[in-house]
């Protein structure tokens, strides 16, 4: 996979970039279409957010099974993946944190219950699906008015790997 985005305090804060030396989470995630080509956002009831369906890589997890067992968790659909977008870096220099999230497009292929976290519980977490547009629009209005430092970066991420999902599908097909 090949790096999409690389995000730092100067797209956050302004100033100059910081590239941290070491990771500190690597993460799966990516955009999950159903039959009706909608997208599944993730919505934050206690941030008023949507994000995309993802999370932390766990031992001896390769990327895929990851995302793909997040997406289950989170949504509550098996997906297959149908394409790889690459990888996105976010140098977060106030919290010494570097998160190398890997990007995917999958579709939803069977229904099943969603198993959130008591955590994500807590916050609200539940499944909202509708157009990639509109998703891209949703991620833009929290990100113009977003304050959080963390949570910026999250939704830069979120947006470029959206936005990267659109141009995917634009695509000319090729074999």
């Amino acid at each position: 996979m090949q790096l999409m985005s690389r995000i730092t305090d100067r797209e956050v804060r302004g100033g100059d970039p910081e590239l941290l030396p070491y990771v500190s989470r690597y993460a799966s995630r990516g955009v999950l279409f159903d039959h009706r080509a909608d997208v599944a956002m993730m919505y934050v009831a206690r941030t008023a957010l949507y994000k995309l369906p993802g999370g932390g890589i766990e031992a001896k997890e390769t990327p895929e099974q990851a995302f793909l067992r997040e997406v289950r968790e989170e949504t509550g659909y098996d997906a297959e993946i149908l394409h790889g977008l690459g990888y996105i870096e976010e140098h977060k220099k106030a919290n010494a944190f570097l998160q190398v999230s890997y990007c995917y497009i999958a579709r939803a292929v069977q229904e099943h219950e969603a198993k959130l976290t008591e955590h994500e519980k807590k916050l609200g977490m539940s499944v909202h699906w509708m157009t990639l547009n509109e998703a891209i629009e949703a991620v833009g209005y929290v990100l113009a008015a977003c304050t959080d430092y963390s949570t910026t970066f999250m939704l830069q991420r979120d947006k470029a790997i959206l936005e990267a999902a659109a141009t995917w599908l634009r695509a000319p097909y090729s074999s």
